[in-house]
């Protein structure tokens, strides 16, 4: 109904579902980002506008999500989706494959670098003929990408399967060079300034963008229709979606950006704040656990105790197992459970430690084991009045204190 509404509008909405490729992701700040390795913004346009043939295209067994990543911070997950670009300092890409997270969670192979961004389509068409040959069309369970690490005898021996399809794809003759044309941005800035824990200075001098991260993701309804009439006159101005739930409003003088700042108040005001919650099982016909009612309860309880912004990282929740949330890779993570007390199941979340996201150092985290949902707002709260007490941010604390994490965990664990 609303694509066909949106079509009355003007509106042409095009994407992947289903077993096929999926809508390429990209850094949000690509393009305006200081200390970017270069915008992949076009890239990664061209990448999608590609993909989109493979829907009538030979079945996949499972759906293919790509994704482009500007910087070594690697917001977009580039280096464990199932196929990724990661951006070096020299123009040029590393590509990993045939990563994931969820059940068997793998970070991707390193398959190739220092490519040239204008062939980067023939590692597409590789990855595609790689899952078409490879992948499991069986066991739906066992379908996506990361699996085939495993099937075809671990890491180094995907790097060889995948290195003879993209040989194969060179071979063939067709041509999948890319020439692309980039537009600069004209605008400047015009001597107004503007500060602030959500504003980012952008690399183009004097000009910002403004994060605005609605709790849980969801931002109300009617925000949209109002943001569009701050905005529609405002000179290049864009929005930018993350993958962590944040909106980015770009390209905006200093003055802008004070506007933007007011019409966007009620949203995460700290980095904590920003966590990150699926939908959950209120409305998910999978998750069995409701994630943003725990995200609630537990900003609720951090603000009634009055920590400092930097007590507490970013969480990261997810209802169920397949790490919607990303929580396997989160410095805190928790994914829906139950607990089993005198045989009595209870709505429980396991807790997951240490993961990390950056492209030089992605880890996956460690499980250490299943706390009763209404306790876990109560451990955050110890958590970071543990961490103020010390006088340090959460990752300094938690750096110079190994293990500490660990043990105030296992008293809620049991």
């Amino acid at each position: 109904e609303i694509m066909s509404a949106a079509l009355d509008a003007g509106i042409i909405t095009l994407g992947g579902g289903g077993d096929f490729p999926r809508n390429v992701m990209c850094s949000p700040l690509s393009g305006v980002e200081q200390g970017e390795c270069f915008d992949t913004l076009p890239w990664a346009e061209a990448a999608g506008e590609y993909l989109m043939t493979f829907i009538h295209a030979q079945k996949m067994p499972r759906k293919l999500k790509v994704a482009f990543s500007n910087s070594p911070k690697n917001i977009t997950h580039a280096t464990y989706r199932d196929l990724g670009f990661a951006a070096r300092p020299d123009g040029k890409f590393d590509v990993y494959s045939a990563g994931g997270l969820g059940n068997n969670p793998r970070l991707g192979v390193l398959v190739a670098e220092a490519v040239e961004p204008s062939e980067i389509l023939y590692y597409i068409k590789a990855m595609w003929l790689t899952f078409l040959a490879y992948g499991n069309y069986d066991s739906r369970a066992k379908a996506r990408t990361r699996y085939m690490q495993e099937a075809l005898g671990g890491p180094e021996a995907y790097a060889k399967a995948y290195q003879e399809k993209l040989d194969e794809v060179y071979a063939s003759g067709e041509d999948l060079k890319l020439s692309i044309t980039e537009t600069p941005l004209t605008k400047q800035g015009d001597g107004s300034t503007a500060e602030g824990f959500r504003v980012i200075p952008q690399k183009q001098e004097g000009l910002y963008s403004v994060l605005y991260h609605p709790i849980g993701g969801q931002p109300p309804i009617t925000w949209f229709a109002s943001i569009y009439g701050l905005i529609q006159d405002m000179q290049d101005v864009e929005l930018r979606l993350s993958p962590d739930e944040t909106i980015y409003i770009i390209n905006l003088t200093g003055a802008e950006a004070q506007a933007v700042l007011k019409a966007t108040e009620g949203g995460a005001e700290t980095l904590f704040e920003t966590s990150v919650s699926c939908i959950g099982g209120t409305t998910c016909q999978v998750g069995p656990r409701d994630s943003q009612g725990l995200l609630a309860a537990c900003i609720k309880a951090v603000r009634e105790a009055e920590l400092p912004a930097d007590a507490l990282p970013q969480i990261h929740i997810s209802g169920c197992t397949s790490s919607c949330g990303t929580h396997q890779t989160g410095a805190i993570g928790f994914n829906g459970t139950v607990k089993m007390i005198d045989k009595v199941a209870h709505p429980a979340f396991f807790l997951h430690v240490n993961g990390r996201e950056g492209q030089a150092d992605a880890c996956i985290g460690t499980q250490l084991g299943a706390i009763l949902e209404t306790d876990i707002p109560s451990f955050l709260v110890e958590l970071g009045r543990t961490v103020a007490e010390s006088g340090l941010s959460f990752f300094a604390w938690r750096d110079a204190n190994p293990g500490k994490l660990e043990e105030l965990a296992r008293k809620y664990i049991g």
